[in-house]
């Protein structure tokens, strides 16, 4: 599955997970914050299993930095669509956004989760590469908009890092699936590959399990198919409409406030 199409399923899952509305699920019910800043990092976190390429979304997203920690992903989970794309590394990568959620720092202005914070800033900047939020502004008015985003959930709500870990399970479980349903299929059970036996390769089973042993389940066919796009535009809308929604909230929620604290510190004409 394309980048973009990765990074919009993962926001539309959280919408369904996080939000109360009529249009979904509420499984993990959050305020208007939560809902807009999560949808975003979830569609950063559903990149995360790429990071096993160097020349992906994700490894050119912060360079250089980001590109070294790409080709030492690419060599410990044995290349593309290896580890990173199994339940082990799915694991790995929930536990470190769990330690993440864990650093805080005790500041002046109270407790702060430095941790969490950096961490949901780089998966919205992630996400605002990805979906191509600002093609003519570059690299910097991505990380102006991650900056700002992690800024509004710890100034407004700096008790809700916990849902971090959840959007990085939904993300890289987001991820997984949408490779699995391509013809490229995902190595479930990695570093354990079991392939089918010979004379299952020519058969019907050998499109779902593969002669590498890759697990696939290709409703999409190829990924960038038609069907692909077909499937992901209603999915695109869902999430927009479900992350409007909750910035409409917000604002109605905070703007008066924002006024009233930038208007005290105007000069009096």
């Amino acid at each position: 599955m394309m980048g973009g199409h990765h990074a919009a399923s993962g926001a539309a899952a959280w919408i369904a997970i996080a939000s109360t509305g009529p249009y979904a699920l509420g499984w993990y019910p959050l305020d208007s914050t939560g809902i807009l800043i999560g949808a975003m990092a979830t569609a950063g976190t559903a990149l995360v299993c790429d990071w096993d390429h160097r020349h992906s979304t994700i490894a050119n997203s912060l360079p250089p930095l980001s590109n070294v920690i790409a080709v030492g992903i690419e060599k410990a989970s044995g290349g593309h669509r290896q580890g990173t794309h199994s339940l082990l590394g799915a694991s790995a990568f929930v536990v470190l956004a769990a330690m993440a959620a864990q650093f805080q720092m005790v500041t002046p202005v109270g407790k702060l989760s430095i941790g969490a914070g950096l961490l949901c800033m780089f998966m919205i900047n992630l996400a605002a590469k990805a979906l191509n939020l600002f093609p003519k502004s570059g690299w910097i008015t991505n990380w102006l908009f991650a900056v700002a985003m992690a800024g509004l959930v710890t100034w407004f709500a700096p008790d809700q890092w916990g849902w971090l870990p959840l959007s990085m399970l939904t993300g890289v479980v987001i991820h997984i699936v949408g490779d699995m349903i391509t013809v490229g299929g995902v190595p479930l059970l990695w570093p354990i590959v079991i392939k089918p036996p010979k004379f299952l390769r020519r058969s019907l089973v050998s499109g779902i399990w593969r002669a590498n042993g890759a697990f696939s389940i290709p409703l999409l066919g190829r990924a960038g198919s038609r069907r692909e796009w077909l499937v992901l535009i209603p999915v695109s809308g869902y999430a927009m409409v479900g992350m409007g929604v909750a910035a409409w909230t917000l604002a109605q929620e905070h703007w008066p406030g924002m006024l009233a604290a930038f208007g005290g510190v105007l000069p009096m004409p």
